[in-house]
Order: C-alpha cells, then sequence, then structure tokens
C-alpha cells in the first residue's frame, strides 16, 4: 500500500510547498512550515463529475427557514461532577468532542479519570486511553479517587490507528485521550506533538466520535504563556475548550469554559485538590471570605465569575524600592491593568508609589480578568502605601476605573451586593456609593497615613 502523500503548510500565511524550507517562500517567516496529508484527488477544491464544486453543473440545495427546522433534544451524560457539568452546560454531549487544558501537575488526569469513575459507576460504556503513561501508573493514581474509578478500562498507546480500531471495537460512550499531544499518525513522518500530527490526530478523533456517538475529552498541553499548545485550528476542530487553572502550590482550581457549542462560556467550576482526588468547592466564597486578613492591604472583591459571584481577598504591599524602575509583580491579575491602576491611583487620587515596590496577589490562585477588579487592586495599594486597614475591615468593592478617575458601573450588581451581605460585609464601596477614586480611597482608608506604624 502506497504511504499517502504529504505537503508543507505555513502557519502563518498558508503557502504550500512540496518539500521543508526553513524560510517560508511566501511570506519570508521562519520555521512555520509544517507537514501535513496531503488532499486527496478531487477533494476540496478538485473538479468531479459535476465539474467541481461550486460548477455551474452543481446541484442547488434547498433553504429551509429557521421555523421549520426540527430540532432533537440529545440527552447528555452526566458525569457525576456538578462543577463539571455545570461549566459543560449540563454534562458531556453524545459525538462531541471537548479540549481540557492546564498546566501540568495541575490535576487534569484527576478530574477525567474522575468523570470516567462516576460514568462506568452509572452503567456507561467508558474507556481511558493514555499516551503518557503505563497502565499500572494509571492504577497507582485511580485508586486514591475510590473503587468506581478502577472499573474503567484502560489503553496505554501511542498509534492512532490503534487507538481508532479500540474505539471502534470497545465502542464506548465516553472517552478520554491522555494526551493528544502524544499520539502520531503513521501517515506523516513529524513526530508526535507537531502542528501536522496534532491536527491529522484531532481530525480522526473527531471522525470517529461523531460516527459513533462516543463523547470524547482530550487533554492537551500548554505553552508557557499559558494558551494551549498545539495549532488554533485545533480549538475550531472541537466542540468545547476547556481551561483548568490554579497553582500547584495552592488547594484551590478553577475550571472555565473558553468555547462551548452546547452551553455558556459565563460559567465557572471551583475546585479543592484532597487527599482523594479533586473535591467540589460549592461556596467558595465562604472560603475566602473566611481566611481574609484585617490588616494593612487587604480588601475583599465581590467579583463576577461568568453568572456566578465570587468573593475572593486581594492583598497588596508597597514597600520602598532601591531599583529603577521599581518592581511591579501581580499574581492572578492582568500586569498591564495594575500599571493602569497606578497610574490613575497617582494621578487623581493622590496616592502615589512611582518610587515604590508594588506587589499585588489574588489570594487563593484565583485569576480575576474581570474590569471590576480595578477598585479592589487600588483600594488595596492605597491601604498598604497608607500604612492602615480599611474601615471597616475586611471591606468589600467592586468597580471598574476610568482614566480620568471616574469610577464606571459593571455588570450585575445587585447579586455582587447579595452575595457580600450574605457573608457579613454590609459596607460596599461601589460606583453608587463613590462616583469618584477620590471618594472611594476617602470612603475606604480617610485621610489617616501610616497611623498604624506611628503608634
Amino acid at each position: 500500500m502506497a504511504r499517502p502523500a504529504t505537503i508543507f503548510s505555513c502557519s502563518a500565511c498558508g503557502t504550500q510547498s512540496p518539500k521543508w524550507h526553513g524560510r517560508c517562500p511566501g511570506c519570508g517567516e521562519w520555521n512555520t512550515l509544517v507537514e501535513e496529508r496531503a488532499p486527496a484527488p478531487g477533494a476540496g477544491g478538485g473538479r468531479g463529475r459535476s465539474g467541481g464544486a461550486g460548477g455551474p453543473g452543481a446541484a442547488a440545495g434547498r433553504a429551509v427557514p429557521l421555523r421549520d427546522v426540527r430540532v432533537e433534544r440529545t440527552p447528555r451524560l452526566h458525569t457525576g461532577i456538578g462543577e463539571l457539568d455545570r461549566v459543560l452546560g449540563g454534562g458531556l454531549v453524545p459525538g462531541s468532542l471537548v479540549l481540557l487544558g492546564g498546566s501540568p501537575g495541575i490535576g487534569k488526569s484527576t478530574l477525567t479519570n474522575m468523570a470516567l469513575g462516576h460514568l462506568a459507576a452509572a452503567g456507561r460504556r467508558t474507556l481511558y486511553v493514555s499516551g503518557e503513561e503505563s497502565a499500572a501508573q494509571i492504577r497507582l493514581r485511580a485508586e486514591r479517587l475510590g473503587a468506581h474509578a478502577l472499573e474503567v478500562p484502560v489503553l496505554a498507546e501511542t498509534d492512532l490507528d490503534a487507538v481508532l480500531a479500540t474505539m471502534r471495537a470497545e465502542g464506548p460512550e465516553a472517552c478520554v485521550i491522555d494526551s493528544v499531544q502524544t499520539l502520531h499518525s503513521a501517515a506523516l513522518d513529524s513526530a508526535p506533538g507537531t502542528v501536522g500530527q496534532v491536527r491529522e490526530v484531532a481530525t480522526r478523533i473527531a471522525e470517529v466520535a461523531k460516527r459513533s456517538g462516543t463523547a470524547v475529552l482530550l487533554v492537551g498541553h500548554v505553552t508557557k504563556e499559558g494558551s494551549l499548545a498545539g495549532p488554533r485550528v485545533l480549538e475550531h476542530l472541537v466542540d468545547c475548550v476547556l481551561q483548568f487553572e490554579g497553582e500547584r502550590e495552592r488547594t484551590y482550581r478553577t475550571l472555565r469554559a473558553l468555547k462551548n457549542r452546547f452551553g455558556s462560556t459565563n460559567d465557572v467550576g471551583v475546585f479543592e485538590m484532597a487527599a482523594n482526588g479533586l473535591a467540589e468547592v460549592l461556596d467558595a466564597s465562604a472560603r475566602f471570605v473566611g481566611e481574609a486578613t484585617r490588616a494593612p492591604g487587604s480588601v475583599v472583591l465581590a467579583a463576577m465569575e461568568g453568572s456566578r459571584p465570587l468573593l475572593v481577598e486581594v492583598q497588596a504591599l508597597v514597600s520602598p524600592s532601591e531599583l529603577v524602575p521599581p518592581r511591579r509583580v501581580c499574581t492572578g491579575l492582568d500586569r498591564n491593568r495594575l500599571a493602569l491602576v497606578l497610574a490613575v491611583l497617582g494621578r487623581h487620587a493622590g496616592v502615589g508609589v512611582g518610587a515604590a515596590d508594588v506587589f499585588v496577589n489574588v489570594v487563593g490562585g484565583v485569576r480575576i480578568d474581570e474590569p471590576g477588579a480595578d477598585l479592589a487592586v487600588a483600594l488595596a495599594v492605597a491601604s498598604a502605601a497608607r500604612g492602615v486597614a480599611t474601615e471597616p475591615a475586611p471591606l468589600g468593592c467592586y468597580g471598574e476605573i476610568g482614566l480620568t478617575g471616574e469610577l464606571r458601573s459593571v455588570g450585575h450588581p445587585e447579586r455582587r451586593e447579595e452575595e457580600a451581605a450574605k457573608f457579613g460585609l454590609r459596607t460596599i464601596v461601589s460606583p453608587a456609593t463613590a462616583p469618584t477614586l477620590r471618594e472611594a480611597v476617602r470612603a475606604a482608608v480617610g485621610g489617616r497615613e501610616r497611623t498604624a506604624r506611628a503608634a
């Protein structure tokens, strides 16, 4: 049997070449040509019996009004993990592809093992494919997850054809492939994990999943920047992209959907790593508020993680610097947003930290990307710079800061304040109570400055 022909495509401009070049002949970029399988004759833009795609001999399709389209409600597979099902939009959809990304050691394999264990306990056919670990290593990890996790069939294989043959023979309703970067296709000469291999593997798995109705969870690696590794087209091939975030040194993990064809991308799940696996944190606000300090530089942010209100502690430390320029370090926030908040704080609120090192941290390993965190960062820095705690302590707050010093409203203010009041935070600084940043700083720390240190 003749080996399928391959071509080399530029990942930057799409130029195709029959052989590899260090520099793309089309756009001039270096090291962008990747190996791919050549399209079959007559496929895509090839000419067929009717004169080619879109030709004069092609049959016209019949357009149907949307009101006449019949919709079939497909029952979902409930994984038994409430936070995961909620982020997915109600569970796994048969025939769908879900890409789960996260840094090494964050708990991706633990989460998928737990999900398959619950599905197996419910009588569903499952399959766990691992290209990184042996079957013995997988069992050692699954032993702490309970007896149901040990009922999951496992296949330690990296050859794509063998994996697809096993999926056809076993006929699982849910399958986990850990990870998609370790599988390789014999049709390509490139190494596993390259752009061409990842695209070929994902495409062929998608064909089998759609045909058999198997819900497939693809575990993916991430780059140093935290984005999913591999070609961007991989995210377009799958139906759902989940990001598992957190710090390995911390116990809390967050799961959010970056793309979801069968549900919303506004929900987030919170987990805690325990001795027997991942435990769902149904009331994360209680954990974070209970651990909040009352020292200078600490405030509580009433954030919105999608449609879910979440209270998290934001801490700041301002220290005299011996470096030029001084350091600006933040964890759980955008560094560029921190620079913007510090500039507005010094220009419009009279709290200058230009000659000091500023450190800002969102406690618990949580990452906040919404603009409503601006006010919490500003008040935490102002409290740390003046050396006094907020009044009252801890103080709840939320709001976006404009470049002219005004506070702008953010979404769902009622739900934020209801969540704060539920945990005893009666005083909330927000755009409704303080229209400008200067007034917000005055309401939180007043005109006091380093009175605590002087005492």
